[in-house]
């Protein structure tokens, strides 16, 4: 086949999807993309934005609860779901409108489809068109995994359903002890629910440095947030409005929500990958794609969730620009996942770049650790217990800083920047001659002169 409808098709309107088919369609290819459900994918929908939002409303209770240390008297306040909901979905209309408008003025064609392969080229939509195409990207993203299946698992909700309930709930059940979980925990914390966190694990956020998986549980737990680790929920009963989760360790608990947040997985059923030729990744389930988001079909392509790769919506973008640059721009370009930032968006938050403590240990003969661990200014006055924390690791043969990680408040702005220097391979000695900023929590990050601890690893004999 060597007339094709069109240079590019697109499967999935997310964040990498549309970025993809935008810059595309700048270097001047026919390109069509096609979404099923909204434009904007599970970050713009249904993920970091509406969450971040609802994050935002949590976070007012404290602030109110502080005010008192400041001379503040404020009356009782009062809270209302559903204005909450309303006003969230009028922002997430209004950014999905963008999206669209995007797409069209960069000159993609967008279709309110869901696409499945008929073979490498042809796709059938299920408008019943079929499309053929020189290039196919898939960027179809993730979705919720609720694990094995339990009695009553009917009545657990996700990620997904959490942002449209009607009724908010005064008790909630969470399972999961990464990112979305503490999330929401910290969302309905902060909203007014009786939180309850259940995680299978010793202790939450499974991956990150020890010292911050400590501070994050220690501060939730300050906050009222019940954590019960080592356990999970093995069924879930109905009785009219009430919900019990029934736990591996034989207590139970009631709620009006039961969610679950223990994972997710890429959307690849149902595309007819089998047809086209594509393979799976046999470690993580995704697509199997190269150095350039190529799979093993040469003209098929795969960005974002949807590879498993690193399921983060910048990184989805970046993979689907430089596909388009590689592909359709004369310009290869290998996205480099190395010292990528993440954040948490709990209470307290969560910034971090680069290496753990127990990682650079682990590939370094000398390490360096700086920490420093305090209340911040506004604690001193509110009255609060919360702490900050904030962490760097660093080479002792070199100096260059391999890691850093901040517990507490704007902890994800305050990574994005220093994200920069880490990228640089910048020096523990750069930092040091950095210049404070006063009065700062962050000018711990160019204070700390004295390692608290320096590991040497022996050489095997």
């Amino acid at each position: 086949m060597t007339n094709f409808d069109v240079d590019l098709f697109v499967i999935g309107g997310g964040s990498g999807g549309v970025r993809a088919a935008r810059i595309a369609a700048g270097y001047g290819a026919r390109v069509m993309i096609a979404e099923e459900y909204r434009f904007g994918g599970t970050c713009v929908i249904r993920g970091c934005v509406p969450k971040k939002l609802m994050m935002l409303a949590s976070l007012v209770s404290t602030e109110v609860k502080d005010a008192a240390g400041f001379g503040w008297t404020i009356p009782e306040a009062n809270f209302d779901w559903t204005i909450l909901i309303a006003n969230k979905d009028k922002e997430i209309a209004r950014l999905e409108g963008i999206y669209a408008a995007n797409l069209e003025k960069a000159g993609a064609q967008t279709v309110k489809a869901r696409a499945v392969f008929e073979d490498p080229h042809t796709l059938r939509l299920s408008t019943g068109e079929k499309v053929t195409a020189k290039h196919v990207l898939i960027a179809t993203g993730g979705m919720p995994n609720h694990g094995a299946a339990i009695p009553g698992i009917e009545h657990v909700i996700s990620s997904n359903e959490v942002f449209h309930l009607e009724k908010f709930p005064e008790r909630i059940v969470i399972q999961g002890g990464g990112y979305i979980a503490l999330e929401f925990a910290s969302i309905f914390n902060g909203l007014g629910s009786d939180v309850t966190l259940i995680y299978r694990g010793d202790n939450i956020l499974r991956g990150f440095d020890e010292d911050v998986r400590k501070h994050v549980r220690g501060e939730m737990e300050k906050a009222g947030v019940t954590l019960l680790t080592s356990c999970t929920v093995d069924r879930v009963d109905r009785h009219g409005d009430v919900f019990t989760a029934h736990l591996s360790n034989g207590s139970s608990v009631a709620a009006d929500q039961v969610m679950f947040a223990i994972g997710r997985h890429p959307c690849v059923n149902g595309l007819g990958l089998e047809k086209a030729g594509v393979a799976l990744n046999p470690v993580n389930g995704g697509i199997a794609v190269d150095e350039h988001s190529r799979t093993n079909v040469p003209n098929i392509y795969a960005v974002g969730d949807v590879t498993h790769r690193m399921n983060l919506t910048p990184v989805a973008i970046r993979e689907g620009h430089a596909f388009a640059d590689t592909v359709f721009g004369n310009k290869p370009v290998v996205v480099d996942h190395d010292s990528i930032p993440t954040a948490v968006f709990s209470q307290p938050q969560v910034g971090t770049v680069g290496l753990t403590e127990e990682v650079a240990r682990a590939r370094y003969n000398r390490v360096d650790i700086y920490k420093a661990d305090f209340r911040p200014i506004k604690a001193t006055m509110s009255g609060s217990e919360s702490r900050v924390l904030m962490k760097l690791i660093v080479d002792g043969s070199t100096d260059r800083v391999l890691g850093c990680h901040i517990v507490g408040p704007e902890a994800a702005e305050l990574t994005q920047v220093v994200a920069i220097a880490i990228k640089m391979k910048a020096t523990k000695a750069d930092f040091d001659a950095t210049m404070a900023l006063h009065p700062t929590s962050a000018e711990e990050l160019v204070t700390m002169r004295t390692p608290t601890a320096r590991h040497v690893r022996q050489a095997a004999e």
